[in-house]
């Protein structure tokens, strides 16, 4: 996370989980940097408790606080090792710390912490628990010590703690995570694929619930598929209010636009509770699903459609209208199961691909299918990073007008966030083509793309840079008469043959194909 620029700032006990398989695991922990270090919300990012205490000293700045000339500075990996520190601490004396302190005496009790020589000790006899501290074993004493210094620039980071003696015999118990290789990339994806000796533990592991397997998006998908309502769910739970808008207007208000008598809107504050979505209604949805179908062969012409107990409305399925098989639950779990082991299997699998998208392709797995049916690969992450987006060029004017007013049809592209990312990516593809030009309609062009990889810009800009000279060959040279004019060529004939009457009524009034004649028309 720190090697990313992320800072978790809100650790604490019920943020850190373990799975059943024992697989401890961080949430929460994108708050801080999607909130641009908390300045977007008007809350504090953290919890009193374990705030370290350069960040309580900080304090924090409102958007509608003009008298500050300055904003607090993000805090850094070393807060979180504060925060760890008294997690740790709290595991080995076996109780919550400052539980009988309101929230203001909390805070003043570590700022006070500075002036005392072992911070270990004093928080050990305000809870009365000295007598458990003196028998942990000096590297664990070390341990906190490290962790609960006070001042930052004498506190190790995260880095730099993970070196201490005390996780020279814990390390080589766990397996170290290995980032699988993303599907567009450069390195060997089976690089790191091992088979276990014995299959039978592999198996033992699933359990018969096959869906478990699956990736937190496709499940996601398929709940929502199958009835799920995340806002119908949190409605349920008042973490969602609804409240009349003449509740919401002041008392009064002065002609300088001073107001009172408003009441707080809660909503605008942080609700830290978690919502657990039952997946009973999918698991029923998908109870006559077998586990075959879950392990498609990819080399047997029959297996297009996984057999099972429901094969044959399967097959029914693969024959309605694409407007029905995309909202059928049990058709989508398999066409998004099959796709993911077509692109896994990408580029040997490329004409399979090809085959089955003819049929259809399952809208969570539109964004990778078009990819590779545009023939994207190599080192696009690296292709992308490497184009200069930031320097100011000619087309930065017309990009910044086009944008705002050609996509407010969809929250996420007119988001702040989908302007910046719109930017972005047009401007590599201007910076990367000296020899085409910005056209207006090309952010139109890049709209699909983005939306469908608004997480990955790089893979928006490759599937971009691939379609343009497949589709569009010289479409956007800076003389480009004589192949709109081809292209309307093209259009004539086909309206020729799709609307005779049409085309001889164009014949007939001297209608002559060209831009601004299509102009004044539309």
């Amino acid at each position: 996370m720190n090697k990313h620029g992320i800072v978790h700032r809100a650790l604490s006990p019920h943020n850190i989980l373990v799975d059943r398989k024992g697989h401890v695991k961080l949430a929460k922990f994108g708050l801080y940097h999607m909130t641009a270090h908390g300045d977007d919300v008007d809350f504090p990012i953290g919890y009193p408790s374990y705030l370290a205490p350069e960040v309580i000293a900080q304090g924090i700045s409102k958007s509608t606080d003009h008298v500050l000339s300055e904003k607090p500075l993000p805090s850094g990996p070393k807060s979180d090792v504060w925060s760890l520190g008294i997690i740790l601490f709290e595991l080995c004396v076996g109780r919550k710390l400052f539980q009988s302190l309101d929230i203001s005496e909390r805070l003043k009790f570590l700022l006070t912490l500075d002036c005392v020589d072992d911070a270990i000790i004093v928080l050990a006899e305000e809870h009365g628990c000295l007598d458990i501290i003196k028998e942990l074993p000096e590297n664990v004493i070390g341990l906190l010590k490290k962790c609960l210094t006070f001042h930052p620039s004498k506190r190790p980071t995260p880095d730099e703690l993970m070196q201490d003696k005390v996780f020279s015999e814990v390390s080589p118990l766990y397996t170290p995570f290995i980032k699988p290789a993303s599907l567009f990339s450069p390195s060997l994806r089976c690089a790191d694929l091992t088979l276990p000796e014995d299959i039978s533990e592999l198996c033992k592991d699933i359990n018969g619930d096959y869906l478990a397997e699956r990736s937190i998006e496709e499940v996601y998908y398929l709940w929502c598929l199958a009835g799920g309502d995340l806002e119908k769910e949190l409605v349920n739970k008042e973490i969602i209010r609804s409240k009349p808008p003449i509740c919401t207007l002041p008392n009064f208000l002065f002609e300088d636009g001073e107001s009172f008598g408003q009441g707080r809107d809660r909503s605008s504050l942080l609700d830290d509770t978690t919502v657990t979505l039952s997946l009973c209604q999918l698991r029923n949805r998908l109870k006559d699903v077998g586990g075959e179908a879950f392990y498609p062969l990819l080399e047997d012409d029959q297996s297009n459609l996984p057999h099972s107990n429901s094969n044959n409305e399967l097959s029914a399925a693969a024959t309605l209208p694409l407007i029905i098989r995309e909202r059928d639950t049990e058709y989508q779990l398999n066409r998004i199961i099959l796709f993911d082991r077509l692109l896994k299997a990408y580029p040997y699998k490329k004409n399979q691909i090809w085959k089955e998208a003819r049929v259809d392709i399952p809208p969570l797995m539109r964004g990778l299918t078009w990819a590779a049916l545009l023939g994207v690969e190599g080192a696009i992450h690296a292709k992308y990073d490497a184009v200069d987006k930031d320097t100011p060029i000619p087309t930065d004017r017309q990009i910044e007008v086009d944008i705002p007013r050609c996509h407010q049809y969809d929250e996420l592209l007119s988001s702040p966030e989908g302007h910046a990312k719109f930017r972005r990516v047009l401007k590599a593809w201007v910076v990367s083509h000296p020899d085409l030009v910005y056209w207006q309609g090309l952010d139109s062009l890049c709209a699909p793309f983005l939306y469908l990889n608004f997480n990955n810009e790089a893979l928006a800009y490759a599937c971009m840079s691939a379609f343009i000279p497949k589709y569009l060959y010289n479409f956007f040279l800076k003389d480009n008469s004589h192949v709109i004019q081809e292209y309307l060529t093209v259009f004539s004939q086909m309206i020729a043959f799709h609307d005779p009457e049409l085309s001889n009524h164009l014949n007939e009034i001297g209608f002559i194909p060209d831009v601004s004649a299509l102009i004044n028309i539309a």
